[in-house]
């Protein structure tokens, strides 16, 4: 659900102190921040950002097309593995061995 336009968007004013503070420096250091739900505000542009995903920090350069969005949607909570498991695994081995030519791959007998 969306959050209603009458309030307007979720900014939170922690982050644009620390913003304002690494402008008036001039530095471009990460900003370490827990807060996924921010939306990433014209002023943020160009900063990076250390999102945390709930178990480590990931950095989130802001961009201008990403201005609107929040800052959670480019931190990914879940690691996807891969489908298939053992049998996935074995079909995968075959497939990278028969790239190889039958020649080169075993040597030929002597008589």
């Amino acid at each position: 659900m969306s959050r209603s336009l009458k309030k307007g968007l979720y900014v939170d004013e922690r982050i644009l102190k620390k913003v304002a503070a690494l402008k008036a420096q001039g530095k471009r250091t990460p900003i370490k921040t827990w807060i996924r739900a921010c939306v990433i505000s014209p002023e943020m542009v160009g900063y990076t950002f250390q999102v945390h995903n709930g178990k480590l920090f990931i950095d989130v350069l802001a961009e201008e097309n990403m201005v609107g969005h929040r800052l959670g949607e480019y931190s990914p909570t879940r690691k996807f593995v891969r489908h298939g498991g053992k049998m996935q695994k074995e079909i995968e081995a075959k497939a990278s061995g028969s790239a190889v030519p039958a020649s080169a791959a075993a040597p030929a007998k002597k008589k």
